[in-house]
């Protein structure tokens, strides 16, 4: 097996890049077409492809259900040429299929690769997360903390009023009480209707994007996608798996998670070096959707690694056929 210091990330970090690229080409195509399945299978079926080429023996452990429930993409499924480096990979072909489907901002590709069990098997269940960006004491705030006190914690490690601290929130109902208490802070609250990844990626670069915190329930796979980009660009995330039935449970003890209660930290979820792409599908906050000419085709993606902490930007622009 690789040693897992070294999966030659540097040379597959440009291939990464290609898949998440294919996956918003394909994808661009039924913005706001009102499909949301049609729209994500696009980008699976461009994912996978790409995927392919890769020389990794990859395994998907983070992707878009279990064998039975997905044609593509799921998880424990073999992905690359068969050569090269023993790789996890972490996915989501389309975060955020409803933005795509009603043409709204910040729907994503996004994928992530780490050496051989190095990111946790999330199942596909709820999981509490709470991040924050750089630049802040280690465990200055945490999920034991309630929303209010999250927010005081904050704004003191930083010099300022909890006035001036910008909360990220999904708008969902399960989080109406969550909401109120954060404003009773006087605290600012950007409510986001989907894709919870962008939304942690917000708190990594708060001087552009004006977010310094996010927390809220929303997908485990998504969790570990969020911590991979944040290991990259800096920042401190948590998070606490929630099971609503047995059955949830037992995906838990399929994916090998026997402590039900643990809390764990972005290191905890992403334990070596990762690489992590996204290209915008939309256009968003972080990255400019797919831009369509009468004879190109044009994406935006961000590319990182959390060994050297590069971020790159990229826009590919490709002739249409």
């Amino acid at each position: 097996m690789t040693s897992p210091t070294d999966f030659n990330d540097r040379m597959l970090s440009l291939g990464l890049a290609r898949v998440s690229e294919a996956a918003a080409h394909a994808s661009a195509r039924l913005i706001g077409r009102g499909d949301e399945k049609a729209a994500d299978q696009a980008a699976v079926n461009a994912m996978r492809d790409q995927l392919n080429k890769l020389d990794i023996k990859g395994v998907v452990v983070i992707g878009e259900g279990e064998r039975d429930e997905a044609p593509m993409l799921y998880i424990g499924e073999e992905v690359g040429s068969g050569d090269g480096p023993e790789v996890d990979i972490a996915l989501d072909p389309l975060e955020g299929t409803t933005l795509t489907a009603k043409d709204m901002p910040n729907a994503l590709t996004v994928i992530a690769m780490a050496p051989r069990g190095t990111l946790l098997h999330a199942p596909d269940v709820y999981m509490e997360k709470l991040a924050i960006g750089p630049g802040y004491p280690k465990d200055v705030v945490s999920l034991d903390m309630g929303p209010a006190e999250r927010v005081h914690a904050l704004a003191k490690a930083g010099g300022v009023k909890p006035e001036d601290i910008t909360v990220c929130i999904l708008e969902r109902p399960r989080h109406e009480a969550m909401i109120a208490e954060v404003r009773s802070t006087g605290a600012a609250i950007r409510l986001i209707t989907d894709g919870d990844v962008a939304g942690v990626i917000h708190c990594a670069e708060a001087e552009i994007t004006g977010i310094d915190m996010y927390m809220g329930s929303g997908g485990a796979p998504e969790g570990v996608l969020a911590a991979s980009a944040l290991k990259c660009m800096g920042g401190q995330m948590w998070g606490r798996l929630l099971f609503r039935n047995d059955d949830e449970r037992g995906r838990a003890a399929k994916a090998g998670i026997t402590d039900l209660n643990r809390i764990y930290s972005r290191d905890e979820m992403v334990t070596a070096d990762v690489i992590f792409a996204a290209t915008g599908v939309t256009n968003g906050s972080i990255l400019r959707g797919v831009k369509r000419e009468p004879n190109f085709i044009e994406t935006e993606t961000i590319l990182m690694r959390s060994k050297t902490g590069s971020v790159r930007r990229m826009i590919y622009r490709n002739p249409i056929r």
